[in-house]
This record gives C-alpha cells, structure tokens and sequence, in this order.
C-alpha cells in the first residue's frame, strides 16, 4: 500500500476539527483529511495537496503528532488553515460518481463529539485529545 499524509485541522475558538464523515455500505465513520503521497512527494507535500483536494483549503503544518503503521505508513500532521472556502474540495472522491466507494463529506465536528464517534484511525484522535487539546482546555 501506497504511504498517506494527513491533515488535523482544529478550529480552536469553536472547538471543531476537520473531518471526513465517510458512509460505506451503510457504515458511518470519520476519517482525517488526507491520502496516498504521489511518486517523488514528501508526507507534508500529500498532506497539502490532499487538504485541498478533500477539503478546498491550504493548510500549513505546524507539528507532525503520530505515525500509524496500517496498510503503509500514515503520517498525521497538526496544521492551520490559511486560504480556501472549506468544503470545496475537488479531488476524485467527491468528482468521480463511478468510483463506487461511498460518500464523502467534509465536516466540522465538535471536540466534545470525538468520543462518541467512530474516527479512524481511533488511537491518532486519542492521542490528540491527550496531549495537545485536553493542554488547551
């Protein structure tokens, strides 16, 4: 499997992150904003470019906060937004109805709601609420 780069984008003032609600097969389920790193492109480069193709914002990484190994290596990374009308993404997911894999949706949803909700990978949003948002609490 190809390596990923993840965005974590968290709208401190309304205590929101930026997720991915996915429904496959009748499942319901949040990812992070990210994706598959192109021939020649650094975890930081796929997270940008992913974070505007999912999302339809630029992003600047700020701190990488884990590394997942699950089908390749995932790369999480706390970033800011700084440009872009989120929910304008226009990768394949949201423009090619053929690829047959569920819906996408890019949301913003309440940190208190993390708990709650099935966000995968499930130990990258526990680590992040240990250690940087219960600090900003």
């Amino acid at each position: 499997m190809r390596n990923r780069g993840s965005a974590v984008l968290i709208d401190w003032e309304n205590q929101n992150i930026a997720l991915i609600k996915r429904n496959r097969e009748g499942i319901i389920y949040y990812v992070f904003p990210g994706g598959g790193m192109e021939e020649g492109e650094t975890p930081e480069e796929a997270t940008i470019r992913e974070a505007y193709e999912e999302l339809g914002v630029k992003i600047e990484i700020k701190d990488l906060i884990g590394i997942v190994e699950f089908n390749g290596t995932q790369y999480f990374y706390l970033a800011e937004m700084n440009d872009g009308k989120f929910g304008t993404g226009i990768g394949e997911e949201f423009t090619n109805q053929k690829r047959n894999r569920g819906t996408y949706e890019p949301v913003w949803l309440s940190l208190k709601d993390c708990l709650s909700k099935d966000i995968r990978p499930r130990e990258v949003i526990d680590e992040l609420l240990k250690k940087h948002i219960l600090k900003k609490a």
